[in-house]
C-alpha cells in the first residue's frame, strides 16, 4: 500500500490523538519522555545519558513543535515526529504516510537492505524536524455517518400442526371452534396404578409421506411430530421442491424447541440397560437431547442457518419465535421454522408430573377436566404434539407471492425470578412481560381485542395471569380472553406455538 494511502484503526487514532494532547499541553520537548522510568539514585546507564544528551540538543526546537501541534489538532491533523520511538510505534500502527527517511520505492517501510550506518542515521531526526500528516477532518468526521437502516420486517407465511385435535389445521381450528375435546382416557400404557388417568393423548398419527420409515422407528415421538409438522408448515407456506432449489439455504434456520426432550428414547435405554448396554438404541443420545429435532429437520431440508433448540418448560415456543423472527430482524436469515414438540405421556412424565401434584384427578369426565378459571379446577392436563410457523421477511414472501398470514410485530422476555412453579403472588413478572411486549411492538392497549392466554387450569397459575390481564387491560372493554388448553390440555414445550397458530387463525 502506498504512504498516500493511508487507514487507521480507531483504537490507534484515539491513542495517537491522546498523546499528541499531552505533548502539546507541556512547555518543552523533554516533557513528552516522561514515560520512560529512571533507574535508581543518580546512577544513569550508559543508553539514558546518551537519550539525555540527544534531548538537551534538540530542546531549543521544542516550544515550536508545541506550538504547531496545537494548530495541527485544531485542524484534525496529527503530527508525526520522524525517527523517533513513538514515531515508530504510531506509524506501524497507523500506516500514516512515513518521513523521508523510511520512504522509497521499495514500499512503505523502505528497503531492509540499508546498510548499518543508514539505519542508524535514521534512528533520530534532524533539529526541529516536523511531519504533519492528515489524518481525517473533523468535517467529514462530523458527516459521515452510518446510513439508517430500515427494519425487516417479519411475516408469518405458513402453519403446521400435530395435535390431539387433528393433524390438520383446518380440523384443528374447527374442533376448536366448535368445543371438541382432545382430552381422554390414556391408552398408550396401563396407568391405572396412577391417581391420573387422563391426558390430551394423540391416537392416532402417521408419518407417511413426511419423515423416512428407516428414522420413524428410531425417532422418539417429539422429534416426528417436530418433524412432520414442520414440513407441513413448508407445504402450507407453498415452498415447494422448485422454490426450495431457489433458496438460499444458508439464510434459511430452524429454531423448534421442546420442554422434555426424547423422555421416551431415554427411558427405553435405561430398561435396555438393566439387560446390557449391547440392547441399547446406539442413538439413545443425541435422539433424547431437545435441539435434534432441529438439527434432523435442518439435514432433511439442507438449510444452513441458524439452527438449535430453546428449552424453557411451557414457554419454549414462545422463546423460539421470537428469537427466529430476530435473527430474520438482523439480516441473518430470510425464512425461519421456529416453534416447538412434545411427547411426555408416557410413564416416567405422568408419574414426575404426579409427583409434583399438578395434575387434575377428574378422571370420570376427562372433558371437563382442564376447565380454565374455573372455581373447581383442581389442576392442569398433560397433552402432547408440535405446532411450527414458517416465519419470512416481508419482501422476500412479496417477491415469491407467499400467503401472508400474520405480521410479527414484537415480544419480550421476562422472569418472576421467584419460585420453581408457583407464580409471584403480585404477578410482576407476566405484566411486566406484556407491557415490555407491547411498548417493543408499537401496540397500545386499546388496540389489543384477543389473548389467548396461557390459563392452565392450575389453581394459583390462572388467578395470577387474570389479574395481571387486568391491570394491563382492565379498561379495554372490547377485549376477548380464551385458553384452548380446555381442549388439547397442555401441550408443554408445543404449547406457545400451537396456541400462537391458533390466534392467527382467529384473526385470519
Amino acid at each position: 500500500m502506498m504512504g498516500s494511502a493511508s487507514f487507521s484503526s480507531p483504537l490507534c487514532t484515539w491513542l495517537l490523538a491522546t498523546c499528541m494532547s499531552v505533548t502539546c499541553a507541556k512547555e518543552n520537548w523533554t516533557s513528552t519522555i516522561a514515560f520512560h522510568s529512571s533507574p535508581p539514585g543518580n546512577r544513569l546507564s550508559r543508553c539514558a545519558r546518551r537519550r539525555r544528551a540527544l534531548l538537551s540538543k534538540y530542546n531549543s526546537g521544542s516550544s515550536a513543535v508545541a506550538g504547531n501541534c496545537s494548530e495541527f489538532l485544531s485542524k484534525g491533523l496529527s503530527s508525526s515526529f520522524c525517527g523517533s520511538s513513538f514515531q515508530g510505534l504510531m506509524t506501524s500502527c497507523l500506516a500514516f504516510e512515513p518521513c523521508s527517511h523510511y520512504h522509497n520505492s521499495n514500499g512503505l517501510f523502505g528497503s531492509r537492505n540499508l546498510n548499518r550506518k543508514q539505519r542508524r542515521l535514521n534512528r533520530f531526526p534532524h533539529s526541529g524536524e516536523v511531519k504533519a500528516v492528515a489524518v481525517q477532518p473533523e468535517k467529514e468526521v462530523a458527516t459521515k455517518k452510518k446510513p439508517v437502516k430500515k427494519q425487516r420486517r417479519v411475516v408469518v407465511t405458513g402453519m403446521g400442526v400435530v395435535t390431539p385435535l387433528g393433524h390438520d389445521l383446518d380440523v384443528f381450528y374447527n374442533n376448536l371452534l366448535e368445543g371438541v375435546s382432545g382430552i381422554t382416557q390414556i391408552e398408550a400404557f396401563d396407568c391405572d396404578q396412577f391417581p391420573t388417568r387422563i391426558a390430551g393423548e394423540i391416537k392416532s398419527f402417521s408419518t407417511d409421506g413426511w419423515v423416512a420409515p428407516k428414522l420413524s422407528k428410531r425417532m422418539d415421538k417429539f422429534m416426528l411430530y417436530m418433524l412432520t409438522a414442520g414440513k407441513k408448515a413448508l407445504a402450507d407456506g407453498g415452498i415447494t421442491e422448485d422454490i426450495m432449489d431457489e433458496l438460499d439455504k444458508a439464510k434459511c434456520g430452524v429454531v423448534i424447541g421442546s420442554a422434555m426432550g426424547g423422555m421416551k428414547v431415554f427411558n427405553d435405554a435405561i430398561e435396555a440397560l438393566r439387560i446390557s448396554y449391547k440392547k441399547m438404541n446406539p442413538f439413545c443420545v443425541p435422539f433424547a437431547t431437545t435441539n435434534m429435532g432441529s438439527a434432523m429437520l435442518a439435514m432433511d431440508l439442507g438449510w444452513m442457518g441458524p439452527n438449535y433448540s430453546i428449552s424453557t418448560a411451557c414457554a419454549t415456543s414462545n422463546f423460539c419465535i421470537l428469537n427466529a423472527a430476530n435473527h430474520i430482524i438482523r439480516g441473518e436469515a430470510n425464512i425461519m421454522l421456529c416453534g416447538g414438540s412434545d411427547a411426555a405421556i408416557i410413564p416416567i412424565g405422568l408419574g414426575g408430573f404426579v409427583a409434583c401434584r399438578a395434575l387434575s384427578q377428574r378422571n370420570d369426565d376427562p372433558m371437563k377436566a382442564s376447565r380454565p378459571w374455573d372455581m373447581n379446577r383442581d389442576g392442569f392436563v398433560m397433552g402432547e404434539g408440535a405446532g411450527v410457523l414458517l416465519l419470512e421477511e416481508l419482501e422476500h414472501a412479496k417477491k415469491r407471492g407467499a400467503n401472508i398470514y400474520a405480521e410479527f410485530l414484537g415480544g419480550s422476555f421476562t422472569c418472576d425470578a421467584y419460585h420453581m412453579t408457583e407464580p409471584h403472588p403480585d404477578g410482576v413478572g407476566v405484566t411486566l412481560c406484556i407491557e415490555k411486549a407491547l411498548v417493543q411492538s408499537g401496540v397500545s392497549k386499546e388496540d389489543v381485542n384477543y389473548v389467548n392466554a396461557h390459563a392452565t387450569s392450575t389453581p394459583a397459575g390462572d388467578l395470577k395471569e387474570y389479574e395481571a390481564l387486568m391491570r394491563c387491560f382492565g379498561q379495554n372493554t372490547d377485549l376477548r380472553v380464551n385458553s384452548t388448553k380446555s381442549m388439547i390440555g397442555h401441550l408443554l414445550g408445543a404449547a406457545g406455538a400451537v396456541e400462537a397458530i391458533a390466534a392467527i387463525q382467529v384473526t385470519f
